[in-house]
């Protein structure tokens, strides 16, 4: 981040986490994913704990929060989810979960939030194929093979490649960076190169023809459904992890009702 955006992510961190209590704040979006520019969008998401009190009554159960606006020159995209849903989300092997949970340089890391992951690791298996896959084919109908731009192709093999990881290593790698060399995606530097020059540039045509592009995502597929195939997680989570996941669940939002209990009774008559 830009010490603009830094300043601005901090800004809207300490607003938001005194709202409610939040589990985790990561980075998501470009800068998460090793190809933000200077004029990338800031993207926090995050998982937040509704007060028990608000599950047990006739409103309906509480879902995801969002805020998004300019705060000066930045470009601000806030969201996060309630704790119930996230699970569900986890269970499901859905990315977007998965990566807020596993994110080791997390912006914000509540109490709690270990436990979780030790929980979530524990349940991992195949079905994150079906939301990487699914994400990065909705990705690819973006890219126009006629005048392709770097940003919607990096998105592209970034959704397979971390897909690829966790199916095959069991361990949730958003960073582009970071796995490109590992699967022998050669071209990513020089992409991200070109999409720092300029946001939402055309690739130059010479060197990016419609036939290349479409073989470098066509690799990228491929290589997702050979991770699927040889992937050594379960097909689905055992029905012991997921049933520690939702005990885990259930003590958390019981222990808001225990420390809300031992207020009341600390409260001077």
């Amino acid at each position: 981040m830009t010490p603009i955006q830094q300043q601005v992510a901090e800004q809207v961190l300490a607003e938001e986490l005194g709202k409610r209590e939040t589990l985790v704040v990561s980075l998501s979006g470009a800068h998460a994913y090793g190809f933000a520019s200077v004029d990338s969008d800031l993207d926090l998401k995050g998982i937040w704990i509704a007060p028990t009190r608000e599950l047990l009554g006739l409103r309906s159960a509480p879902g995801a929060v969002d805020r998004q606006e300019w705060i000066g020159e930045v470009e601000i995209d806030f969201t996060v989810n309630e704790l119930g849903q996230a699970v569900q989300g986890l269970l499901k092997g859905n990315g977007n979960m998965l990566e807020r949970v596993f994110d080791r340089r997390a912006l914000h890391a509540g109490l709690g939030l270990d436990e979780l992951r030790e929980h979530t690791r524990a349940a991992l298996s195949r079905r994150a194929y079906h939301h990487y896959r699914g994400f990065a084919h909705s990705q690819r109908k973006a890219v126009d093979l006629q005048a392709p731009v770097a940003k919607k192709l990096l998105y592209v093999l970034r959704t397979a490649l971390t897909g690829v990881h966790l199916l095959e290593q069991g361990e949730v790698v958003a960073d582009l960076s970071a796995l490109w060399e590992r699967y022998g995606f050669t071209e990513v530097p020089t992409l991200i190169t070109l999409k720092r020059e300029a946001e939402k540039g055309l690739l130059p045509a010479d060197d990016w023809t419609a036939a290349r592009v479409e073989a470098l995502m066509e690799r990228a597929f491929a290589r997702i459904d050979q991770a699927r195939d040889a992937s050594p997680l379960p097909e689905h989570p055992s029905e012991e992890a997921a049933a520690a996941l939702e005990d885990w669940l259930i003590q958390r939002r019981l222990s808001q009702v225990s420390s809300a209990a031992e207020a009341l009774v600390k409260e001077p008559q």
